[in-house]
């Protein structure tokens, strides 16, 4: 492949600009797994269906299995490895881990990235607005019961309360 095939895309991934010359019809996903090397983007099956690919463009939870990496550029892009603060998990990783919110852990990353964004927009949510929130992820190993307590919790972290939220004393 020669550079006229390519563009070249400027982005923030987990905090750091990245400049890199890719064919027009990359998908992000790839783009983060090959080109960055960030494998924590996991590619279920590649039609939107599953949720494992999702990351947060721009702050919104997105399958990046549907995104170009050309349509990212000049965005800013987190995935599961961003996520972790210095020296620490996130809520929301440190929430999966503490209330066994995954299985296999295929499927895990993108669920993470989804409640993240959901609890970026909704920082209180009750237990019917996790489940929907999560719709779009679909796990085959855990039955979601632990998965929703565990964003009940990471929601109650991030808000400061001291114990379980509402919503996941209400399960």
């Amino acid at each position: 492949m020669n550079n006229q095939d390519t563009v070249q895309v400027t982005m923030t991934v987990n905090g750091r600009t990245r400049v890199e010359q890719v064919e027009p019809r990359l998908l992000l996903a790839h783009f983060l797994r090959d080109h960055l090397g960030l494998t924590g983007t996991h590619i279920g099956c590649d039609t939107s269906q599953c949720g494992a690919c999702t990351v947060l463009l721009d702050g919104q939870a997105v399958k990046s299995c549907t995104v170009l990496a050309v349509q990212a550029d000049h965005q800013a892009v987190t995935t599961v490895e961003g996520l972790g603060q210095r020296g620490g998990l996130h809520p929301v990783q440190q929430a999966f881990w503490d209330k066994h919110g995954l299985q296999c852990g295929f499927c895990t990353p993108g669920v993470m990235m989804t409640a993240v964004g959901l609890l970026q927009q909704n920082p209180t949510p009750t237990s019917e607005e996790i489940r929907e929130g999560l719709d779009g992820v679909i796990c085959r190993c855990t039955g979601y019961e632990t998965i929703v307590r565990a964003v009940a919790e990471a929601a109650a972290v991030m808000a400061g309360e001291a114990g379980p939220s509402a919503a996941a004393a209400n399960e």
